[in-house]
């Protein structure tokens, strides 16, 4: 797809067909081919991951692979990037998960806050960011960092899952990987599993590939459509829900504490993310009293619902101390969903007591 084209334009034809072809790529659901072509066998490869691939590969400007999940995504990257007794940098207040499953491989871990400071990378093989980190929203530099692992013979790595591949293209940027659970954003619906990681290097992805083959970590062609499906209306799902979180920000600033999205101008990681990135998006932090104060306020909304996701059609609230996170017990992670601005203003002012 031609860069000249706008966001919108982009993932609406992220995959073109010929004539007599349907619009968009569709399942193809089998297990085994007839000898001689592109496939062979389903393990290996599949005619609807490849045209996923190529849609997310042309946004983010690499080579993409696909996986089942976030987490079968992040964790192949992590197996085959590295090996015994080599050194990683991680976000000591990203995604919970990730730093469970580093603890169990036989590797040598540092956790830097999303906000640095970070330390000499020398001796590190792999640094991996979370910018907007997942449930802070701080963010980092990626040009600067993307320098720095370079010179010190790393690779960088991000997890683009907050930010999409619309609001952030990494590798532009200077990072080797970009990874993402799009269970999120991406698919944007609530109602599948898929992950992916994009790479700078062809090298790469064909080792990443080759470990999927090889781990059976695949997704299923169903599941690939819903995902490509998802990607086409990201743009117009994106630009309402950055706008409801503007709003809803505008609803709570100077009234409730820990206010935190990036795209507000007096937020502390605002100067950063203008840089680099180019839309912001949906989410946003924030701490109530307590964890009675986050039932009540989620027992009065109307247009809220208590879920642990996050980037969908429908507003939703995760307090995530909950599920381990090191944070506050009445912390809130807010997705601000695609209902209308006005209803939803109204509906959290008046669950919150704001009224």
């Amino acid at each position: 797809m031609t860069p000249e084209f706008g966001d919108g334009t982009r993932v609406v034809h992220a995959f073109a067909g010929e004539a007599g072809d349907p619009f968009g790529a569709q399942p193809v659901f089998a297990s085994a081919y007839h000898l001689g072509g592109q496939d062979y066998y389903g393990r290996a490869g599949n005619p609807t991951w490849r045209a996923l691939e190529s849609a997310l590969g042309a946004l983010e400007g690499g080579e993409c692979v696909v996986f089942p999940s976030g987490m079968a995504a992040i964790s192949t990257l992590l197996r085959t990037v590295l090996s015994t007794g080599d050194t990683l940098v991680i976000p000591s207040d990203g995604y919970f998960l990730t730093r469970k499953f580093v603890s169990e491989m036989d590797v040598t871990v540092r956790e830097v806050p999303t906000a640095g400071p970070y330390p000499s990378l020398d001796g590190v093989k792999l640094v991996l960011l979370e910018t907007p980190s997942n449930p802070g929203l701080d963010v980092c530099g990626i040009a600067d960092l993307a320098e720095r692992a370079h010179a010190a013979g790393a690779l960088l790595a991000v997890d683009n899952t907050t930010a999409t591949p619309l609001g952030q293209r990494p590798i532009e940027l200077g990072a080797d990987v970009v990874v993402a659970s799009d269970t999120k954003a991406v698919a944007g619906h609530s109602d599948v599993l898929f992950g992916h990681v994009t790479l700078a290097s062809p090298e790469l992805a064909g080792r990443l590939r080759d470990a999927r083959t090889l781990n059976g970590a695949i997704p299923g062609p169903f599941e690939t459509w819903l995902a490509l499906r998802g990607l086409g209306t990201l743009d117009l799902r994106l630009a309402r829900q950055a706008e409801n979180a503007a709003a809803i920000h505008a609803l709570l600033k100077g009234r409730i504490e820990g206010l935190r999205w990036p795209g507000a101008p007096e937020d502390p990681a605002h100067p950063v993310a203008a840089r680099q990135m180019r839309r912001f998006n949906g989410v946003l932090t924030f701490v109530l009293e307590d964890k009675a104060a986050v039932d009540e306020f989620l027992a009065r909304s109307r247009l809220v619902s208590a879920a642990t996701s996050f980037g969908g059609l429908h507003s939703t609230a995760d307090r995530r101390a909950q599920f381990g996170d090191p944070v506050p017990e009445g912390l809130v992670r807010f997705s601000a969903g695609c209902e209308d601005t006005r209803d939803l203003v109204a509906d959290v002012s008046q669950a919150l007591g704001l009224d």
